[in-house]
């Protein structure tokens, strides 16, 4: 059931972003491209999809996004500073309007007290005529690892349609 919503997001996304003539980007962690596979999975993606990265580790996240060495170690990579500095980054490189940044502990491992398996933060950026907005949002979600990097896709598609596309 969890696929099916997950396309049929990805296929109102691009039908929006088409219409507003907009492109994405995404900067995954702990779903691994699971996003970017949703998003171009849908025929003619190539017209409102630019690129992806996948920055599992903190030296990508600095590398390719330019997350802040002292922004990981101080916060960490589960952290709403790291997937603000991770939306800013991918849309600063890519030749995109909007960007989603993920980042979590999918599990079965990893967890804190703090920060519990299923713990996940989003970053979204956008364009604006002052330059780069970025807003964050966290969530817990249930579940074994690939439900929990599920939900984190779906919920990344969700917002985008809801909250960050103007309609």
């Amino acid at each position: 059931m969890d696929e099916k919503i997950l396309t049929q997001f990805s296929i109102e996304l691009g039908m929006k972003l088409r219409q507003q003539k907009l492109w994405v980007t995404c900067a995954e962690s702990c779903t691994g491209g699971w996003l970017a596979k949703a998003i171009s999975d849908i025929a003619g993606s190539s017209a409102y999809f630019d690129r992806s990265f996948v920055t599992y580790s903190n030296k990508a996240k600095h590398q390719m996004l330019g997350v802040s060495e002292t922004t990981l170690q101080q916060y960490g990579s589960v952290s709403e500073q790291v997937v603000k500095e991770m939306a800013a980054g991918a849309l600063k490189v890519a030749q995109a309007d909007l960007a989603v940044s993920i980042s979590g502990i999918a599990g079965p491992d990893g967890g804190s007290e703090e920060k519990p398996v299923g713990t996940v933060w989003f970053g979204f950026a956008y364009r604006t005529v002052n330059g780069i907005e970025v807003v964050s949002r966290h969530c817990c979600f249930n579940g074994d690892r690939n439900e929990v990097r599920l939900q984190s896709a779906i919920y990344s598609l969700k917002t985008l349609l809801s909250e960050i596309i103007k309609n």
